[in-house]
């Protein structure tokens, strides 16, 4: 299969509507950092299968902030525009549901490049996360210090909302 590759214009313009959606600060920082994966993405010795594309795209677009706001978004905006050039739209509702915690992970140190790669191998390949790779998603949420836990409040913080 002959892969679909785009330019820094291309994530320019999903990273604005992104934020047109959903409100930010516009603006590029740094465009080298958008379009340095978008190119390495390219060689196939260094990213021989798509997976390994798609990973290290949405690693960098999330982690070197190429834009002023709304890099973990765009990550993941960008990362389902790929897999829907390259005709696998059929996953796409599916990656940007999983890919909204993962994102946020990612950007927080939780979950390292090699881990996500699994994760993005599984949303690609299978139906549902294998059991190995629930365990390391799980002991990677607990390294978590207990304050920084999602919903570490628990019920409790639900209560006077009403």
């Amino acid at each position: 299969m002959k892969l679909i590759y785009f330019n820094a214009d291309y994530v320019v313009n999903i990273h604005d509507k992104i934020l047109h959606l959903s409100g930010g600060i516009y603006g590029v920082k740094n465009i080298g950092n958008i379009d340095s994966p978008l190119n390495h993405i390219q060689n196939d010795d260094y990213y021989p299968t798509f997976e390994e594309k798609l990973t290290h795209l949405v690693f960098c677009i999330n982690k070197f902030h190429g834009f002023n706001d709304g890099n973990k978004r765009a990550s993941i905006g960008i990362g389902a525009f790929f897999l829907e050039v390259n005709g696998l739209d059929i996953i796409v509702d599916k990656f940007i549901i999983e890919m909204e915690n993962i994102a946020v992970l990612v950007a927080d140190n939780v979950i390292d490049k090699d881990l996500l790669q699994e994760i993005i191998y599984s949303l690609v390949n299978e139906i549902d996360y294998n059991e190995a790779l629930k365990l390391k998603i799980i002991n990677a949420l607990l390294q978590l210090k207990e304050e920084d836990r999602p919903n570490a409040e628990g019920p409790e913080f639900y209560k006077d909302l009403w």
